[in-house]
């Protein structure tokens, strides 16, 4: 069985990048970090660092056991403080990862709930694109993550993989995306219209999306700026600088006064709450999804 410490030293060298700034990390010695690499390539027979020019670098089997010891290490330290929460008799620590737009809607007022509703659990938050927070579930380094898809009308609304097994996601909210637009533009969700105009493209996700949308509306769209920034995208279209597609979410989170929003019939954005391993979720899990699932059907209700 490899060692947990030696697991911890190979993740934490790949996380900081060097020897020098994976010891800083841990408060170790320099040649302690060596040796528990070391004592690694022993217990597996493989070497998991080389020389790059004054440095190290991983390599490849390196780099594949610490991305399964990040896993590792990561639910490790969730079971414990379950487990500690549990002996202290406390409600525990629930940690979310969540998108930037879900963040300025539905987590503020899920979080608000779960401070009234259960005033002994911790939430501890995190933003991250649905990418790095299906990757952060993945690793245990939170227990839930708010992700989302887009899709067509007539799309089953599944959630978004998470590269394996053990996964699993409960849908929070099915939204409108729009076209957004210049205040002084005929405001018609007609994307064939502005087929000749720069477009603004988000995340990868979203981009694909309005990709989608475009090609079902008979052209590529000419890409001139791109920006994960839903604040940022609002002012360039306000500028006269290109349109773009957003979900309901962005738009009430803040909209600029110099915009135009058009519903898209066909476009769909779906919201999932994501855990990861075998059910049932811990108790603050459950208790977390329970009260986004409440805040995302009161704000479909008044957005």
């Amino acid at each position: 069985m490899l060692d947990v410490t030696r697991l911890r030293v190979l993740v934490a060298v790949a996380r900081h990048g060097s020897v020098t700034a994976a010891a800083r990390a841990l408060n170790y010695a320099q040649p302690s970090i060596s040796h528990h690499i070391a004592r690694l390539e022993a217990e597996t027979g493989a070497r998991l660092l080389q020389r790059a020019g004054r440095g190290v670098q991983l390599t490849d089997a390196g780099r594949l056991l610490a991305e399964r010891a990040a896993e590792i290490i990561g639910r490790l330290d969730a079971a414990e403080a379950e487990l500690a929460a549990h002996v202290g008799g406390r409600e525990g620590r629930v940690r979310l990862a969540a998108f930037p737009s879900a963040l300025g809607t539905i987590v503020p007022a899920a979080a608000a709930r779960l401070e009234e509703e259960s005033p002994g659990m911790d939430l501890i938050l995190t933003e991250a694109e649905p990418p790095e927070a299906l990757r952060m579930l993945r690793a245990g380094y939170v227990d839930v993550a708010l992700v989302f898809r887009h899709s067509q009308q007539d799309a089953e609304p599944g959630p978004p993989s998470a590269d394996d097994e053990g996964a699993r996601g409960r849908l929070l909210l099915d939204e409108q995306v729009f076209l957004v637009t210049a205040a002084d533009s005929p405001g018609a969700a007609d994307l064939a219209a502005y087929a000749e105009h720069r477009w603004i493209a988000g995340c990868t996700d979203c981009r694909g999306g309005m990709l989608r949308q475009c090609a079902a509306a008979g052209f590529t769209p000419r890409i001139a700026f791109t920006t994960d920034d839903y604040v940022a995208a609002q002012a360039l279209v306000a500028a006269g600088l290109g349109v773009t597609t957003l979900p309901g979410l962005a738009l009430r989170s803040a909209r600029h006064p110099g915009i135009c929003a058009a519903a898209l019939p066909a476009a769909r954005r779906q919201v999932f709450a994501m855990t990861y391993g075998d059910p049932p979720d811990p108790p603050a899990a459950i208790r977390l999804i329970d009260v986004l699932a409440q805040a995302a059907r009161t704000d479909a209700l008044t957005g």
